[in-house]
């Protein structure tokens, strides 16, 4: 049944760190996604999360053979959930395995009594040929596994001190990373139904830090934040302004701190995401601050999108006490902070950077270090102030096809048919046209980006007219009672 085709996948180190072996299972890849040249790989769906990955026969290793092993070696709570799952898969599948198994038995006991009255032994022999039992169901033919590899039906990748000497003749390994994520159901039927949502192929088969991590600030992002971090093994502690906000985490495992100082004081780096550069400010230097949990050795991460005037002065202040500072704003939105798909930049303090290796990698696709304290902050506010002035830009476009007696459909249309294609112009759009402006980035935030960044443009003498002119629109639906709505309502400020 099912366990020929489980597998621990061994994968390959990747940026921000080796993958550890985790259980999987071979299944069909989606018709639209080609397979990587070369090399022998199967396509491989992770028990315990929604990831899919092409890996190479060298780093699949059967899952019975292996799992005491392998169940020795990792010892974090998800990576029990994922065996949890497998076992529960192969129940499963060994009930339907004997109810099919004397299903065929009575029908063969039923065929053979028929054969007795009515045919020749030479017919009978004919009806028993290899060429009368038809090729194997599609399905099971595209899942086979060479005859070298029987053993290695359940899978990983090559992680050292468990490598597994190749067959005489059999091809090399080969693992491409796939950068969406496949949201697969796997009915009663067996068969599979693929929803695709951005996210990085393997980022649940990850080693988590085993420092403890203080989380501050649960809004849009940051709740997506700590949801990725407790799903990938992560000991975390969270606070919040607002303290029911922190119900839902301390259900799915979180520790609750009363205050910034108690969560840093406990913790060994605490990550913060705030609104502003006022919030961040009084998140430090206030009453019960981060501030007075910081001693010797203790780690402040700053991912709040502020100038950097304001990731300097909290910097200078927590290196004063002893304390680790790096900034490590985000570029994304909520629902790619749900998916782990957000992009960090990150400046400051090397060595923390790294040891925030498996924190980044929980959170976010990609991670780039910038160098110095403020250089984060001030490319942070150079993308977000593109972005805002191409939203503003997409507004004015749909509301002047509009008024000219165009198809604002076909103006989208067109669009996605052409250079400026990409996910946020349809996604931007789409809200537009169906009037729904629920919050993914605040109207407010991308307004406050351009703003700092128009004054970060000014610290040097640089026109920003593009984004001074998006900016006034902004403003304008903020007086109209947009602030709490999504960015892309800012096309209400052209109809009214």
């Amino acid at each position: 049944f099912g366990c020929q085709r489980l597998i621990f996948s061994f994968s390959l180190r990747g940026k921000l760190g080796r993958y550890p072996p985790w259980p999987g299972k071979i299944v069909n890849p989606p018709k639209d996604l080609k397979k990587p040249r070369g090399k022998k790989c199967f396509f491989v769906k992770f028990f315990g999360t929604e990831d899919h990955a092409w890996i190479k026969v060298e780093q699949l290793k059967p899952y019975h053979l292996h799992k005491e092993e392998m169940i020795k070696i990792n010892k974090g709570k998800r990576f029990q959930q994922a065996v949890d799952a497998v076992e529960e898969f192969l129940r499963k599948a060994k009930g339907k395995d004997q109810s099919a198994g004397e299903e065929k038995r009575k029908k063969r006991v039923s065929s053979v009594s028929s054969d007795r009255g009515s045919k020749s032994p030479l017919k009978r022999a004919q009806d028993q040929s290899p060429r009368k039992r038809g090729r194997p169901p599609k399905d099971e033919k595209d899942l086979t596994i060479p005859e070298s590899s029987t053993v290695k039906k359940v899978m990983t990748g090559t992680v050292a001190g468990f490598k597994w000497p190749p067959s005489v003749g059999e091809p090399a390994v080969c693992y491409q990373a796939i950068t969406k994520k496949l949201k697969v159901c796997e009915e009663e039927t067996g068969s599979t139904s693929i929803q695709a949502a951005d996210s990085t192929a393997v980022n649940g088969s990850i080693t988590p830090t085993d420092k403890k991590i203080g989380f501050l600030g649960l809004g849009l992002m940051g709740s997506g934040i700590v949801s990725n971090l407790l799903k990938m093994g992560h000991t975390v502690t969270v606070w919040n302004r607002t303290a029911e906000k922190c119900d839902l985490f301390i259900q799915e495992g979180a520790r609750l701190g009363r205050t910034p100082a108690e969560v840093v004081s406990t913790c060994d780096i605490t990550f913060a995401c705030v609104s502003d550069p006022k919030a961040a400010k009084d998140l430090v230097l206030g009453p019960s601050g981060v501030l007075q949990g910081i001693r010797p050795g203790k780690c402040y991460v700053d991912m709040s999108t502020v100038d950097a005037d304001t990731v300097t002065e909290l910097a200078q202040v927590i290196v004063s006490r002893g304390g680790r500072f790096l900034e490590a704003p985000v570029s994304g939105n909520q629902q790619l902070s749900n998916d782990g798909m957000l992009v960090i930049l990150a400046a400051g303090d090397r060595g923390l950077y790294e040891d925030c290796s498996s924190c980044f990698q929980a959170m976010g696709k990609t991670s780039f270090f910038l160098g110095e304290v403020g250089n984060a902050a001030k490319m942070m506010l150079i993308v977000n102030m593109v972005q805002g002035s191409f939203m503003a830009t997409i507004a004015e476009g749909l509301t002047l096809a509009q008024v000219t007696g165009q198809s604002q459909q076909t103006l989208l249309d067109i669009l996605n048919q052409g250079q400026l294609a990409s996910i946020f112009l349809d996604q931007k759009c789409q809200n537009i046209l169906q009037g729904n402006f629920k919050p993914d980035f605040y109207l407010k935030y991308i307004q406050k980006d351009l703003r700092l960044a128009i004054a970060l443009g000014d610290s040097v003498n640089h026109p920003t007219p593009m984004a001074a002119a998006a900016n006034e629109v902004y403003k304008r639906a903020k007086a109209l009672d947009q602030s709490d709505n999504d960015m892309s309502a800012v096309y209400r400020a052209y109809i009214h």
